[in-house]
């Protein structure tokens, strides 16, 4: 696929921008669009009952079920909540959860995987019980467990999950809700949480069938587009007890109730429709919905009928030769340089994202910051550190609760890191890919590596690999 990245990132034409993950460049033709936009539609609050106010009422409507499309949803069987952010969902949904164990004299039971962002594992604080599912076997056995909190009706319980580790690039396992829905009877109370955040940003995402797929969704339209800065939480729409359970919760805000008594006493009603009515509190986001219309509709011109799928194809393509090349380099005395955390070899399950370590000859951890700090000398974007993963991070670099604490004593932080603490490294550097990217980014890292981190580097790469012409040669007449 050709890219031309001065006519599409103008911004980044002197820039190596190697953290899509982090969050992807917007394009200039999206935010021409979105100027044109903004100069001549009449924007007002969808409050109102102006003609502009009704007329922007209606675009939300629209660009709701655009989004559905999108996601291969139905509008039937889904509602789009809009919301800042992923994270914002998240807090959202353990919002609900919480207020409706509370109200009806439940416990609020949360499970989430080790691989979870940090805004995943923070829900846990709102829970009266969580774990903290270590191997994806563990959710299999405990969703099979006769016993398990699913089966006490006392208890309501929300397994969350990323669709793909924000850390290492890998998919998790997308059979847990059906799963759930064939080992829970009628009475107990169990629902699935996906964090799509990341697995959206370069790889479709189905909704299409219900019976397999989570009760809520939560996506960041910027971690897909570049632009704008939103997010949004896609609820199924056809259980009756969900609904009853996200609209439980306590807090209320403008627009979301139909009457509110504050002098000489505190009554109030909310808003009983649909669900987006009753949880997106305040002012929509008007002009940042409007904008992922146009930016869904930029992907389709771009990359066609189906956009992620190509969007899949091409960055795996970069992240699978980028690998290629990171494998193949050796030290003198044969040990690898480059320690990865991300695994290749397993088809479709894995994202454009690749992290890894840096080795001395002697085997000892090269400093994450110092990569970066080189790599930001020559305009080289990367990300470094424990990357909001916790879990993923001290399973994948063997840090246990307690030396992770020894580290906070010693003075470590996640904010401002130190490389290496008791000899082990406390994060990693991670490159990811997108739609910008070209095969000269993925040549230009590579040198980076050989003729700045490992001046010898040349002299050190096996002569078989000296002698092949590496895959990105033959791309870069075209990139």
């Amino acid at each position: 696929m050709h890219q031309d990245r001065k006519g599409d990132y103008p911004q980044f034409e002197n820039v190596i921008y190697l953290d899509s993950a982090g969050t992807p460049p917007y394009s200039q033709e999206l935010i021409e669009r979105v100027h044109e936009d903004l100069r001549h539609r009449r924007y007002a609050n969808p409050h109102s009952n102006s003609g502009p106010a009704q007329a922007i009422a209606n675009d939300v409507q629209s660009v709701r079920k655009q989004v559905l499309k999108f996601f291969g949803a139905s509008t039937e069987d889904w509602d789009v909540v809009f919301v800042a952010n992923a994270t914002a969902a998240i807090k959202l949904t353990a919002d609900c959860f919480r207020d409706y164990a509370e109200a009806n004299g439940k416990e609020f039971w949360y499970g989430y995987h080790r691989d979870s962002h940090t805004s995943l594992v923070g829900a846990r604080e709102l829970a009266k019980a969580h774990r903290c599912f270590i191997q994806d076997g563990d959710i299999d056995e405990w969703i099979l467990e006769p016993t398990r909190a699913g089966h006490q009706s006392k208890r309501v319980n929300l397994l969350a999950y990323p669709g793909q580790s924000n850390m290492t690039g890998r998919r998790l396992p997308n059979h847990w809700p059906g799963l759930i829905r064939g080992n829970t009877d009628n009475e107990s109370e169990t629902y699935t949480l996906l964090d799509a955040a990341a697995l959206a940003s370069t790889s479709p995402l189905d909704l299409s069938k219900t019976s397999t797929s989570p009760d809520l969704v939560t996506v960041s339209f910027y971690k897909i587009f570049g632009y704008p800065q939103l997010g949004a939480l896609i609820v199924q729409r056809q259980s009756a007890k969900l609904r009853k359970l996200l609209l439980s919760r306590r807090y209320f805000g403008g627009g979301t109730v139909d009457m509110v008594t504050t002098i000489g006493g505190s009554w109030h009603v909310k808003k009983n429709g649909s669900l987006h009515e009753a949880l997106e509190d305040g002012t929509p986001l008007t002009n940042s919905i409007v904008a992922t219309k146009i930016a869904i509709e930029c992907h389709h011109d771009k990359y066609g009928e189906k956009p992620m799928v190509e969007v899949a194809k091409y960055t795996t393509c970069l992240a699978r030769g980028l690998v290629e090349a990171l494998s193949a380099l050796r030290h003198a005395n044969g040990k690898l340089i480059i320690r990865l955390y991300s695994d290749f070899s397993t088809g479709q399950a894995q994202g454009p994202v690749i992290a890894f370590n840096v080795l001395r000859a002697d085997g000892s951890l090269f400093p994450y910051n110092e990569v970066e700090r080189l790599a930001n000398e020559r305009n080289i974007c990367l990300r470094t550190g424990s990357l909001c993963n916790p879990g993923g991070f001290a399973g994948e670099l063997g840090w246990t609760p307690e030396e992770l604490q020894q580290a906070y004593a010693a003075g470590h932080r996640c904010s401002k890191p130190e490389s290496v603490v008791f000899g082990k490294a406390t994060g990693v550097i991670r490159v990811s890919l997108g739609m910008h990217n070209t095969a000269w980014d993925v040549r230009r890292f590579i040198l980076f590596i050989r003729d700045t981190l490992i001046p010898r580097l040349l002299h050190e790469i096996p002569q078989r690999v000296r002698k092949q012409k590496l895959w990105y040669e033959s791309l870069i007449s075209v990139s």
